[in-house]
């Protein structure tokens, strides 16, 4: 990573990123994106983890933020929230630790049963998830431990999965960036054929993606599920150049991400999207305009 590391310093202020997330790191080995004021949460340690991941960097005091993860795997924690502990923990190399929690998780999501992220919480965005959005969790935290379903359960889940189809893409009343590419990528992980869509496309705007089409302003987080549900299907972002210098625009004077140009506080998700789209945007082949 160390030239990428390099090459993302001349497009961002990367040490003053990693200030905001060591500065917002808890004595119980946890990350809140608000301030040492505030209770730790899974959310953030994953995020934390991923941003240092990312980079190439190692997570201070390791071992603090690895039983932080495990012991915040409870009954009470939402499916998301599991899954993410459980990928955290994975990324962190315990995997075995990790294993050991599955029982948990699967008590909140056994497609067998019909069991799509009981106790569903809050979205990893805002306001309600919903059981597409832990599916995708799901599969990236079993996919972080080598941990392989079997066909009839694949089966059930892409059938769940296929329960969202809307014209070009998924969601709940109309397609959404953000449900498509997590169904396209849940999909794809469970090795089934990803189709063509046009969503992406028709989401995009002279620097940066839209929720949906036909509207405005573009956010980062459909940004970020844009330029990697394009990767998956095999199409390019048109404008390289333009949604390189939207998403520089985003960081704060903190060092963090904010999900918008008009307003918003920095975060840990939206930083770590902004570092990982910028990696793709500056690294991959695709023509620059």
């Amino acid at each position: 990573m160390g030239s990428e590391l390099h090459e993302l310093k001349r497009y961002i202020n990367v040490d003053a990123l990693l200030r905001y997330v060591e500065e917002r790191r808890h004595e119980d080995g946890g990350y809140c994106f608000v301030s040492l004021l505030a209770e730790t949460n899974i959310n953030d340690t994953y995020h934390a983890v991923k941003i240092y991941d990312l980079l190439g960097l190692d997570v201070p005091n390791k071992d603090e933020t690895v039983e932080f993860l495990y012991n915040s795997i409870k009954p009470q924690q939402a499916t998301v929230a599991l899954a993410m502990a459980v990928e955290g923990l994975a990324i962190l190399g315990a995997k075995d630790l990790a294993k050991e929690k599955l029982g948990l998780l699967f008590e909140k999501y056994n497609p067998i049963e019909g069991k799509f992220a009981v106790g569903l919480g809050g979205s990893e965005e805002f306001g309600a998830s919903t059981p597409l959005e832990a599916t995708y969790w799901v599969l990236k935290a079993l996919s972080a431990l080598d941990y392989e379903l079997d066909d009839e359960v694949k089966n059930s889940i892409k059938e769940f999965i296929n329960g969202f189809k809307k014209r070009e893409g998924y969601g709940v009343k109309q397609p959404t960036t953000t449900m498509t590419y997590h169904a396209l990528s849940s999909l794809s992980r469970l090795g089934f054929e990803v189709q063509k869509t046009n969503l992406f496309k028709e989401c995009e705007v002279y620097g940066g993606f839209t929720e949906v089409p036909l509207s405005l302003p573009p956010y980062l987080e459909p940004t970020f599920y844009a330029i990697f549900g394009l990767e998956l299907i095999g199409d390019a972002p048109t404008y390289i150049r333009a949604h390189i210098n939207f998403i520089r625009a985003l960081q704060n004077s903190n060092g963090g991400f904010r999900r918008s140009l008009e307003m918003g506080i920095s975060n840990f998700q939206n930083s770590y999207r902004a570092l990982k789209s910028l990696v793709k945007l500056l690294k991959s082949d695709w023509e620059v305009k």
